[in-house]
């Protein structure tokens, strides 16, 4: 569906929505319908559960609740209710940092490991399916996109 054929929806009437504003709703939309999608997808964990892994695992060492937060663009308060919740399920191990008793540092467990690589290939194959007929320009004109838009959120 291209971008007049939207505009012309048949309930809908997007004629007086200005570009940004329809692309804000979008995103909103999407990332509604994605969630829903991989929680029945990813089945065991929430979608919000499994990207604190995948965050997680981008870290070169375990990182504090803050610094996961940072990552994920949550507060600390929801991204610690996500690890609570990820603790409890065996796969996360949240300590205390050995250097500064204040701050408190998420591992993956052997669980989790052995969960994410018994669903690496169905995560795949859902990806590839997402993003076919999607060229690799047009991505990285999207990524651009959203993270010029996240370095104006940053300045308001």
């Amino acid at each position: 569906m291209n971008f007049d054929e939207v505009m012309k929806h048949e309930n809908i009437d997007f004629s007086g929505i200005e570009t940004s504003y329809f692309l804000l709703g979008l995103l909103s939309a999407f990332d509604n319908r994605f969630q829903a999608v991989a929680d029945k997808l990813i089945g065991e964990i929430s979608w919000k559960q499994f990207f604190a892994i995948i965050c997680i695992n981008l870290c070169k060492e375990s990182p504090t609740i803050k610094e996961l937060a940072a990552i994920m663009g949550s507060s600390h308060q929801n991204v610690k209710q996500i690890l609570l919740k990820l603790e409890k399920k065996g796969f996360v191990a949240i300590s205390v940092d050995r250097e500064d008793k204040r701050k408190q540092r998420v591992e993956l467990t052997q669980k989790c490991l052995e969960f994410c690589n018994e669903n690496d290939g169905k995560s795949n194959m859902a990806v590839t399916a997402m993003f076919a007929g999607i060229s690799e320009e047009q991505l990285r004109i999207t990524i651009q996109t959203i993270m010029q838009m996240e370095d104006n959120l940053k300045k308001l």
